[in-house]
C-alpha cells in the first residue's frame, strides 16, 4: 500500500504536475527583484522574446506587468504555471523561476502593486505577431 493510500487520499495529476515542475533548476540567471512596493503572490516566470518583437506585442496588450531588456530579449513576467497545458509559440522561450539575465534592466515598471502580464494577452499577441494559430484553434485529428 502506499503512502498516498495510507493516508486515504492520492494525488491528482494536477499535484503531481506541479511537485516535478517545482524540482526543476531554472536556466541560468537570476530572478529579478520585484520592484519596491511591489509583490509576486502567485511567484514569478518570465516569456522570453526576441527584442525585436517586444515592441510589436508591447501596444496589443490591455495591461502590461514588469518587462526586462538585455539587448537580445524582453523577458515579461508572468505567474507561476503560465505554461501549463499551454505551448508558446517560438521563437519565444518560457522560463520556470523567470531566470532573467543579469544584464537586464527593467524597462517598463506597471502601475499597481504585482508585476505581472496577463499570460493570455499576451500568449495571444505573441500568436499574432509570429503568424502562429493558438493551441487551442487547431483542428483535432483522431
Amino acid at each position: 500500500m502506499s503512502a498516498a493510500e495510507e493516508c486515504g487520499r492520492g494525488l491528482g495529476l494536477d499535484t503531481l504536475v506541479r511537485l516535478g515542475r517545482h524540482r526543476q533548476v531554472p536556466a541560468q540567471g537570476r530572478r529579478p527583484a520585484v520592484p519596491e512596493g511591489m509583490t509576486a503572490p502567485l511567484g514569478c516566470d518570465a516569456v522570453a522574446v526576441p527584442d525585436h518583437l517586444g515592441p510589436l506585442i508591447l501596444p496589443r496588450l490591455p495591461r502590461v506587468g514588469c518587462v526586462y531588456a538585455d539587448g537580445a530579449h524582453w523577458w515579461w513576467i508572468v505567474p507561476s504555471d503560465s505554461d501549463y497545458a499551454l505551448p508558446w509559440p517560438a521563437p519565444t522561450r518560457y522560463a520556470l523561476g523567470a531566470p532573467v539575465p543579469g544584464t537586464a534592466r527593467l524597462i517598463h515598471r506597471p502601475e499597481g502593486t504585482v508585476p505581472y502580464t496577463p499570460p493570455i494577452p499576451l500568449y495571444l499577441a505573441l500568436c499574432r505577431v509570429t503568424g502562429t494559430t493558438p493551441d487551442w484553434s487547431r483542428a483535432v485529428s483522431a
